[in-house]
C-alpha cells in the first residue's frame, strides 16, 4: 500500500464534510425556523427596546477614537513583553540574559518615548484646550 493513498487524507476529508454540514445545516435550520412575521420594532435601527433619539449622523468627539487607538497600541505592545519575560530564565542560563535585558529595556524606552510624545502632543488630555497663544 502506498503512503500517498487516499486513506491518509480521509480524516481531513471527514472533518471538512462535517464542517460544511454543520454550517449549511445551521443556515437552513435558521431559515426554516425563523419567524416570518415582521413587527414595527424589527424595522427600527436598534432592536434593544430603546427608541432612537436624534439623527444617525450626529457629531461626537473624535477623542474617543484617539484614546481607543492609543490604548490598543500600548496594550498590544506591552503584551508582547510577556513571552520574553517568560523565557528570560532560559536566556540567562544560556548566557544571553544581558542581551535579553537590553532588548526589553530598548523596547520599554520606545514605549515610554511614544507615551511621552502622546502626552506632550495633548492626546491624553480628555478635555483639550484650544486657546490661541497671544502674539506680542
Amino acid at each position: 500500500m502506498s503512503v500517498y493513498s487516499i486513506d491518509v487524507f480521509m480524516p481531513v476529508l471527514i472533518l471538512i464534510a462535517l464542517t460544511v454540514g454543520v454550517v449549511l445545516g445551521g443556515h437552513f435550520l435558521s431559515v426554516f425556523l425563523a419567524p416570518k412575521k415582521s413587527s414595527k420594532f424589527q424595522t427600527t435601527p436598534y432592536e434593544c427596546g430603546e427608541l432612537p433619539v436624534g439623527m444617525a449622523w450626529s457629531m461626537f468627539n473624535v477623542r474617543f477614537y484617539v484614546v481607543g487607538l492609543i490604548f490598543i497600541i500600548f496594550d498590544v505592545e506591552s503584551v508582547l513583553m510577556f513571552p520574553v519575560v517568560s523565557v528570560f530564565k532560559s536566556f540567562n542560563d544560556m548566557g544571553r540574559g544581558g542581551l535579553a535585558l537590553i532588548e526589553v529595556l530598548i523596547f520599554m524606552l520606545i514605549l515610554i518615548s511614544g507615551m511621552a510624545y502622546c502626552w506632550r502632543k495633548g492626546d491624553l488630555d480628555w478635555v483639550k484646550s484650544y486657546k490661541r497663544k497671544q502674539v506680542e
